[in-house]
């Protein structure tokens, strides 16, 4: 017998956790913890509420959850609850799958002014994420800046830049939808340092802002090179070029309409303000060798607020070793340690697809298998739950957040497919216990 513990319940603990059953099979007992109640991580608070056909993805995970050897171990909090040390006691491998959940920082003057947020605060906010349910950006003023290049970039601008009927099919939570309800934002800018031709931007997300009914992406048509520079891109970047292209031509904004400017060659140098902010100063850039170098001058674009989607890092965990530069947990190909090991975001940093996480998975569980070749002796899970009822620990299982999940399908308004508890002691609640 196996005894593995996951932490974190999103796409790569539940790919771990599948390739654990193809690895052993029978022989296989795997515990998948998570601090919140409730499974899925960023398929339930990452990826955008809109995005309804990517969530799709959880019926995989559940197939993998209601087998016998695996189990969901919610409301469990490693550094608070138990020790990474305690857990390796007790299972023959400890597998930290808590993906990239923390902002990069801007490291720009202004930074902590309010109403300046990253991306990992603003997205949970509107999708519900407890840690972030107080947040209340303040959405009066007509500007808001967007510093990154990136699809979270263009999450953020179209849920900046939706009606409140374009909402329809949603989950996104009920106070963030009344917070766009009351938003005066008409003016959205994205900052990118660099051109065009380096987006990170995917044609889907890009070809979304074109099929808003009130959104006007702008893109000025001297910061686009010859068209014939197109041909060396390759076929996703060079869709995504031609959106802009096709946006640098189309006609001026009608008077109601949410202008989307994409603001190239331009990396923001300090958010200014008087306690909140106020402005963003910008330095407009050239690309030399491929980066982007500032050319001395400067400008500044009144706003009301700033969120910046530069890209995420782990959190740090005690006694866990860390890897500060590249913003993720220390490791060899996934080892950290005899015993412990990282996968997906957690291992390699905030790249790629859900999908692929998937073999990286696979990947890990072929390492356990190398490195554990035989039963241990530890105790798994029923070490776990002798230690849980010591301490109290109020443990939520995967048939618990099928309560849950009942009951934010019963409270769902009319076209949305849930509303989510966005309070630990209510999803506790739902599940019928104390």
């Amino acid at each position: 017998m196996r005894h593995i513990a996951i932490v974190g319940s999103g796409p790569a603990g539940y790919y771990t956790a599948e390739a654990a059953l193809r690895q052993w099979g029978e022989a296989a007992r795997v515990d998948i913890f998570d601090r919140l109640p409730v499974p899925f991580g960023l398929i339930r608070t990452g990826v955008a509420p809109d995005h309804q056909s990517i969530k799709g993805v959880v019926r995989r995970y559940e197939a993998t959850a209601l087998t016998d050897n695996v189990r969901f171990v919610g409301n469990v909090m490693l550094g608070r609850d138990l020790s990474v040390a305690e857990l390796q006691e007790l299972y023959d491998a400890v597998i930290l799958a808590t993906g990239a959940p923390a902002d990069r920082k801007l490291a720009l003057p202004g930074e902590d002014l309010a109403n300046v947020f990253g991306s990992a605060s603003f997205v949970g906010w509107y999708n519900g994420h407890p840690q972030f349910t107080e947040l209340a950006p303040r959405l009066e003023h007509e500007t808001a800046v967007i510093v990154g290049n990136g699809n979270v970039a263009l999450d953020v601008a179209r849920i900046l830049a939706k009606s409140e009927e374009e909402f329809a099919g949603s989950d996104i939570v009920g106070h963030a939808l009344a917070g766009l309800r009351a938003s005066r934002v008409r003016r959205i800018v994205i900052l990118g340092r660099r051109g065009p031709l380096q987006v990170a931007m995917t044609p889907k997300e890009l070809g979304e802002l074109a099929r808003l009914s009130r959104a006007h992406p702008v893109v000025d048509p001297a910061d686009l090179p010859d068209a014939q520079a197109d041909a060396a891109l390759d076929t996703g970047l060079r869709k995504a070029v031609g959106l802009l292209r096709s946006f640098a031509a189309q006609a001026d904004p009608r008077p109601d309409d949410v202008t989307i400017d994409f603001d190239f060659f331009a990396a923001p140098r300090a958010i200014l303000g008087d306690g909140r902010v106020e402005a963003v100063e910008v330095e407009r850039t050239r690309l030399e060798d491929g980066k982007a170098v500032g050319t001395g001058e400067t400008y500044r674009i009144p706003a009301g607020l700033v969120i910046a989607c530069i890209g995420y890092q782990t959190s740090p965990i005690p006694d866990v070793p860390y890897d500060v530069e590249g913003g993720r947990f220390a490791n060899d190909e996934g080892r950290i340690r005899p015993g412990l090991y990282c996968v997906g975001w957690a291992r390699r940093g905030p790249t790629g697809t859900i999908g692929t996480n998937r073999p990286d998975g696979f990947a890990i569980i072929e390492k356990v298998a190398t490195d554990v070749p035989g039963d241990s002796g530890k105790p798994g899970r029923a070490g776990f739950d002798r230690l849980a009822a010591e301490r109290g620990l109020q443990v939520v299982r995967f048939t618990d957040w099928q309560k849950i999940d009942e009951a934010e399908v019963a409270n769902a308004r009319h076209g949305s497919p849930r509303e989510k508890f966005v309070d630990v002691e209510q999803m506790i609640e739902a599940t019928g216990r104390a």
